[in-house]
């Protein structure tokens, strides 16, 4: 008989998806948890597997629609075609014979080895620019997935890049027709949910961004001293670590920075809890992770979580539950940090901080101009929240203890 698929609740508050890529076809044979679509809802994109084996009869939802939860998504069969359920599709004529059904195998197809491999649809994109079959490309991703640098480390090996072709010389009166020039992308999934997200964040909540200088000479010379041992335990220390735990710990002195507001219910809601949103860039653009019970955990631990989630970012295998809940969000570009900038609020939180570059640069110390490894610090907040003076005070608190490092360990 055909089992009706229905797109499964694939993480609270999530009422549709939108249709990435169909990683098979009608009349494709599929086997049980075998990725068959990539979906994109408000903050994830997600691979669905086959809860069953069989066959794809009838695909509901195209590539840029939206399918709500608990549709149907897809039909696959047992290999019986009659138990296709009927549709609106056009009559045959009666006048004219169908054609003979041609009897199903008693052992359902061999599926194509391409097939079998897991890997997301960009790693796949990746792998036919550079010309690599993923049967040949060893796997180091979770559960055997093959990840991007997998398919790069394989076309090194395999391949020398070809030259690149010269380009002809452009008539020197020729005019050109921007259409020729110009591409066009459809703004959807991931880059869709990060456009509306912006967009009703910074309509709604009313920012203001504050500025602080941080003396990181201290710190610099602790990681460097610390980095060799948390290499031993598996975890590269930067300095977001640090970072996170002089804000977790400033969160719970300024528990109006750990808050969110409901709009509907006009209150101010002060969590409990610390769960730090950490923004990473990965292939569907930036996403946002958690960490939870940020300030339960010491440096290291922060370190190996950070760490894991970006990871899972980079690798498509991030969770719904591994993107949700934040508190509190901080917004780091690593070596890439700039001089400032004033980051966007992760609604319906009040306040993120972005970290930017740590420079050797010239500093007044005790009257005298010496050389120090300085890093600035911008906060952008909600006005509707927070006054002025509690988020300079936030900051100055998160400064002091970035300054004296030795405390982040304690």
């Amino acid at each position: 008989m055909a089992f009706e698929f229905q797109l499964p609740d694939v993480g609270e508050g999530v009422v549709e998806a939108e249709i990435l890529t169909w990683l098979v076809a009608e009349g494709d044979v599929v086997e049980v948890d075998q990725p068959i679509v990539e979906i994109s809802t408000d903050k994830v994109v997600v691979e669905i597997p086959s809860p069953v084996a069989g066959i794809v009869l009838k695909i509901h939802y195209q590539v840029g629609e939206i399918c709500p939860v608990h549709e149907v998504l897809v039909v696959i069969g047992d290999g019986d075609e009659s138990s296709l359920p009927a549709d609106d599709g056009p009559e045959v004529d009666v006048a004219e014979p169908p054609a003979e059904v041609q009897p199903e195998p008693e052992e359902p197809a061999e599926l194509p080895e391409s097939q079998r491999i897991l890997a997301i649809p960009s790693t796949r994109r990746l792998a036919k620019e550079l010309e690599v079959g993923l049967e040949t490309v060893p796997s180091t991703g979770k559960g055997g997935r093959v990840t991007s640098a997998d398919v790069r480390k394989a076309a090194e090996q395999d391949s020398t890049p070809p030259p690149e072709p010269a380009a002809p010389p452009r008539p020197p009166s020729a005019e050109y027709d921007p259409a020729t020039l110009e591409q066009r992308i459809p703004l959807r999934g991931a880059r869709k949910a990060i456009a509306d997200n912006m967009v009703r964040s910074a309509f709604t909540a009313t920012h203001f961004t504050y500025v602080e200088e941080v003396d990181m000479t201290g710190l610099v010379a602790l990681r460097d001293q610390l980095k060799g041992k948390a290499a031993e335990r598996g975890v590269k220390l930067t300095y977001l670590p640090f970072i996170s735990k002089a804000i977790a710990d400033a969160l719970k002195r300024f528990p109006a920075l750990n808050a969110s507001l409901d709009d509907e219910a006009r209150q101010i809601v002060l969590k409990g809890y610390v769960h730090l949103g950490i923004a990473v860039q990965g292939p569907h653009g930036l996403t946002v992770t958690v960490v939870r019970d940020a300030d339960r955990l010491s440096v290291l631990e922060l370190g190996g979580e950070i760490n894991r989630l970006g990871d899972a970012v980079r690798d498509g295998t991030i969770t719904m539950a591994e993107m949700k809940g934040s508190t509190f969000t901080i917004s780091s570009l690593g070596v890439l940090g700039g001089v400032m900038a004033t980051p966007i609020i992760n609604h319906p939180e009040v306040g993120i901080v972005g970290v930017h570059r740590v420079a050797h640069r010239p500093a007044v110390v005790d009257g005298e101009i010496v050389p120090r490894w300085l890093m600035n610090l911008s906060i952008s907040l909600d006005h509707r929240v927070v006054d002025g003076w509690d988020g300079a005070m936030f900051l100055q608190d998160v400064k002091a203890q970035l300054e004296e490092p030795l405390g982040l360990l304690l």
